[in-house]
Order: C-alpha cells, then structure tokens, then sequence
C-alpha cells in the first residue's frame, strides 16, 4: 500500500521548534530527505539519509517510485510551500500524495521582528534565481520581502536598486531568524550596499512615506521626447500612438515572453517589460550607438532586459521561443525574420511589423501569408495638436503601416503533427 510523503517545515533552531509528534515522524522515517543542512539537525535519525543537490527531477520521481513501501520524510525551511520544495513536490506527484507541515517563514518572522503586518507585501525571490527584471516587478510598490542567497545578497540587492535610481526605499534585514544568532537591524539602501551579512538572511524593501513615484513611470505609452534617442536623429523611435496600437496587438500577458528586433531607443522593449513584468523581454539591435540609449532607458523607467548586440536574425538562436515578435527595423531581412519567428512563436503567438513604406508592407504581408499566419494591416495616420499664435492646429505624423501574423490553431495543430 502506497504512503503519503511527509514535508516538514524546520526553522533555525531545528529540532527545538517542532513538536514531539513531528520529530516522531522523522524518527520513524525510512527515508529522510533535504538540504545538508536540514539533515543535519538529525544525525542521530535511523533512516537512510539523502541530501538533495542538484538534479531534482530524478530525484522526485523516484521518491513517488519509492513511496510505495518505504515511509519518506523530506525536510525544507520554513513554509515548504513558500518558494520552497513542496510545491513543485505536489505538481509533480500529486498534493493528495502529500502530508505537508509548514513551519514559521523567514517571512512572518522578518516582519515579527519589525511589528508590521505583511498582507499587503509583494513578495519575490533571487534565492537560486537571476535578479534580471526585479526593477519592474517591484517598481511602485510600497512593501517587498525578498528572500536572497550567497550571490544575490542583500549588498547585491542595494547595488541594484541604486543602480535603477530606486532610492525611495529604506531597507530592514533579518538574518538567522528564529535561531541562536538571529539578528535583525533597518539600513539605507546605501549602508546596505556596504555591509556584509550571514547567508540565511531575507530583506524588506519598504518606501518611504511621501516618496511618491515619479508620474513619468505610471502607465504606458510614453512621451516620445521621454525617452534618449539618437540626436539629432530624433526619428529613430516608434511614436507613441504607432507604439501603444502596437503593444495592444501584441495581446501581451505578465509573462509573455517577447523579442524587440531592431529596437533602436528601447521605448517598445521598456514599454513591453512593463507590461510583462513576471515574462521576458529582450532587445535585439546592430547599431553601436543605439546601445547607450537603451541602456539609459532601461534606468529611467526602471526596466530590466537583456539587450543583444547583433543584426538579427543573428542572437536568436539563444533566446526562449517567443508568444511575441515587434519588428521595427530588419536591415533589409524581413522575410527571413519572420519566416524564422514564426517558426519560434509559441501557441497563440504574434508577430507585428511596423512598415513605413508600401514596398515594406507587401514583404511583410507575404512572408506572413507564406509563413502560414493569420494576417492584418491597420493603417495609422495620426496628427498632433500644435500651437500657433492664439489657436490650435494639426500636425500629421508619417503614415506607418501595422502589420499583425498570428499564429492560427490550423498552424498549431501542423507545427505538433511534425
């Protein structure tokens, strides 16, 4: 007869904060599992002991082989179900598979400590994970715990934010909490950076009351003269009103996963991370000096992407398949770009052309047809109001073309079968 796998949560001072019944059940255990140092509160445990490292997969799916005969205990910190083992233990093998006992979180403890409620946080982790696109997520918030580890530690976690200009906030750092060396103390993001600090650790983010975000970063769609661009080539960036049409046909998701090709300024691939603050976002351009203005953008709004160096379709290779595509410059490859995206497009995937010419939207169209997506062009023609003496008139902007290829469930189903 098959057994429940048991996950028990352990603070930091292991044993000690479990109940009899608790250490019974590890006692008892065939199998104990979990990092070297959970196991090591239990040295004296009869069972076969096992550390989990590296290779997770295997080893899950042998615990639910196991399972059948053996009495398993996997031991985690804190809440297991707080970026913890016990969630991906119950997608994997089923919850009903599972007896779950969570202990006090670094979380409930760190605000504890600092006698506020944490409801209303926002939540994230860098433990074991890259700090890439951490800026957006939490950009505008006013509480964030974070859980850290030896790389992206609470100095990293300073740097970063400094680096992003995201000075409205005051920082509180718990470290060891629950155990013999807890200690805990407030810093400005400034003194974080200089300090040094235990392994176990998580940090709390909090603004500063009065320190508003500045409105430049609330909503989307953002003045052109907002964002660096080459001077005194002022064109090289899609125009807002192209810009926002183009995002809402690019149907984004806060996880989409999205290419920029040809991004020029960044203004679509700043405006995209926004958007899909939990996705990813990368920037594809040729032009050397472009870069630095991308760069300046990324710290202005606070948005964090990888940006590629390279004349696409060169540097796609490396990158996730894409649910979406913005081609604003192609260096005269349109159709190989978008026979090559729409290869990559996940399911309900996009692909969007900006076309500034008719000789661009007949190439573009056909490669989209060719490329076996459902296709649609939306003309823009806009103009902006303009002052002149005591009145008002209208300034037209250059007609652009938007061309829309979506993947069809016809094309899916195809892609699958082969």
């Amino acid at each position: 007869m098959s057994r429940v796998i048991r996950v028990i949560g352990i603070g930091e001072n292991g044993a000690a904060g479990l109940s009899q019944e608790t250490l019974e059940r590890i006692e008892r255990a065939d199998l104990l599992v979990g990092g070297e140092r959970q196991l090591a509160f239990f040295k004296e445990a009869a069972g076969e002991k096992r550390t989990l490292k590296s290779g997770l997969s295997a080893v899950v799916e042998e615990l639910g082989r196991l399972r059948e005969d053996k009495d398993i205990v996997v031991l985690a910190s804190g809440d297991p179900l707080f970026f913890g083992i016990a969630g991906y233990l119950s997608a994997k093998l089923g919850a009903e598979h599972l007896d779950i006992l969570p202990h006090l979180s670094s979380v409930q403890l760190a605000f504890a400590r600092l006698g506020e409620s944490w409801q209303d946080a926002v939540l994230e982790s860098v433990h074991g994970r890259p700090m890439t696109g951490l800026a957006q997520r939490i950009d505008g918030q006013n509480k964030v715990a974070l859980l850290t580890d030896d790389r992206n530690h609470p100095a990293a976690v300073a740097a970063y934010l400094l680096h992003y200009g995201m000075t409205e906030y005051d920082a509180f750092v718990g470290e060891h909490l629950g155990g013999p060396d807890e200690t805990y103390r407030h810093y400005t993001l400034e003194e974080m950076a200089q300090g040094t600090f235990q392994p176990l650790n998580v940090v709390i983010l909090r603004r500063r009351k009065g320190e508003d975000v500045p409105a430049i970063r609330r909503g989307f769609g953002f003045e052109d003269a907002e964002f660096h661009q080459r001077k005194p080539e002022k064109g090289l960036i899609t125009k807002r009103e192209v810009r926002v049409f183009s995002l809402s046909e690019l149907r984004l998701t806060e996880r989409s996963i999205v290419w920029d090709i040809g991004a020029g300024s960044g203004s679509v691939a700043v405006e995209c991370a926004r958007l899909a603050k939990y996705g990813q976002v990368f920037a594809i351009e040729k032009n050397e000096g472009d870069l630095v203005n991308v760069e300046a953008n990324k710290i202005k709004f606070r948005t964090d992407f990888p940006v590629i160096h390279a004349k696409a379709p060169a540097g796609l290779d490396e990158l996730p398949d894409p649910d979406a595509v913005f081609i604003g410059g192609s260096g005269g490859e349109l159709a190989e770009l978008i026979r090559l995206c729409a290869s990559r497009l996940r399911a309900d995937g996009r692909i969007v052309v900006n076309a500034a010419t008719i000789e661009t939207l007949h190439d573009g169209m056909k490669a989209m047809q060719e490329a076996g997506l459902e296709t649609s062009v939306t003309l823009l023609q806009t103009a902006r109001s303009k002052p002149i003496l005591n009145m008002t008139r209208f300034e037209g902007l250059n007609p652009i073309y938007v061309i829309t290829g979506r993947t069809s469930v016809d094309a899916v189903d195809e892609a699958a079968g082969e």
